[in-house]
């Protein structure tokens, strides 16, 4: 998407600023308008987070509706709502995964499997794979990942890193040096699997 971004705003640096929020926000352009679904979104407001003047806005939206690929693929964002921030509150971890580009598909397939073989209630996917960013996937579980399975990740060809999002709130516990989490619930049993 961004490459279809760069082609047609790429004598307009600041109209493509404003694309690039709209696309990246799923904010959609329809009859002269910008809307978060279906509620409106105020140009001056719009325009003080972006960073640009009210008219800029006003020059993108026009272009876009007189652009018809731009038009066709505007008027169709949608926001995706996602429980990414949530889940450590509600007492779910999250697995954030970074992957190969090349083996995004099948590193996917394989944790998707090892998750569903291990009885992991899955509560969420939101993944990407775009051209100009890290492959990243996001899953949400209904509990806490077993130490067996999450040593096993690793394993999975394709897995780059891991950043696990817990709900675990005691400030004693240390940093894990096998991901990256502030506090660890399973960096005392990672380490007794280690030494065995």
């Amino acid at each position: 998407m961004m490459l279809i971004l760069e082609e047609y705003f790429k004598n307009y640096p600041a109209r493509k600023k404003v694309a690039e929020f709209l696309f990246e926000n799923g904010l959609s352009v329809k009859n002269g308008k910008i809307y978060l679904k279906s509620a409106e979104i105020p140009i001056s407001e719009l325009s003080r987070v972006i960073g640009v003047n009210r008219k800029i806005v006003y020059h993108t939206i026009e272009y876009i509706e007189k652009t018809p690929p731009l038009k066709l693929i505007f008027e169709n964002l949608q926001p995706f709502p996602s429980l990414v921030k949530v889940a450590p509150i509600m007492g779910w971890e999250v697995l954030e995964l970074e992957l190969e580009k090349h083996l995004y598909g099948p590193a996917l397939s394989a944790l998707i499997v090892l998750l569903t073989e291990n009885k992991i209630p899955i509560m969420e996917i939101f993944s990407k794979n775009l051209s100009y960013e890290e492959a990243r996937a996001y899953i949400i579980i209904d509990g806490t990942i077993p130490v067996d399975v999450f040593v096993r990740l690793k394993e999975i060809p394709g897995f780059k890193r891991l950043i696990l999002h817990t709900p675990e709130k005691r400030k004693e516990n240390l940093v894990c040096s096998y991901c990256e989490v502030r506090y660890c619930p399973k960096r005392v049993l990672f380490e007794k699997m280690t030494v065995q």
